[in-house]
């Protein structure tokens, strides 16, 4: 199944328009490649968009949970939609080279 554009353009404007609020909630993650992470919300969504998917993939097994995999070396983040159309989280992902060992450092501006 291909993206339409209008689909792709509201993805866009989602990672670059996010809520404040949605940013100031949510702490950086560090991962390392090989190394798969569950990340547990505070609120129930319906819809991830991944920032850069060469980064990360990301599998969905409920709607308040993801499971995030390194692919490569990188920064992405992870903007999370209710079933309303809302921004409920925007999550950065920082992605070393290896399996994270406490090395791998964020920079936020948060």
């Amino acid at each position: 199944m291909k993206p339409s554009i209008p689909a792709f353009v509201l993805a866009a404007a989602l990672l670059f328009f996010a809520p404040a609020g949605a940013l100031a909630q949510d702490a950086p993650v560090a991962l390392g490649v090989g190394s798969e992470f569950r990340l547990f919300l505070n609120k129930a969504f319906a819809t991830v968009i991944v920032g850069d998917p060469l980064v990360v993939d990301v599998h969905t097994d409920d709607d308040q949970s993801v499971l995030i995999e390194p692919l490569k070396a990188g920064v992405t983040n992870l903007v999370f939609i209710d079933a309303h159309g809302m921004v409920t989280a925007n999550v950065r992902v920082s992605v070393c080279g290896g399996p994270s060992s406490g090395a791998c450092v964020t920079h936020s501006s948060l």
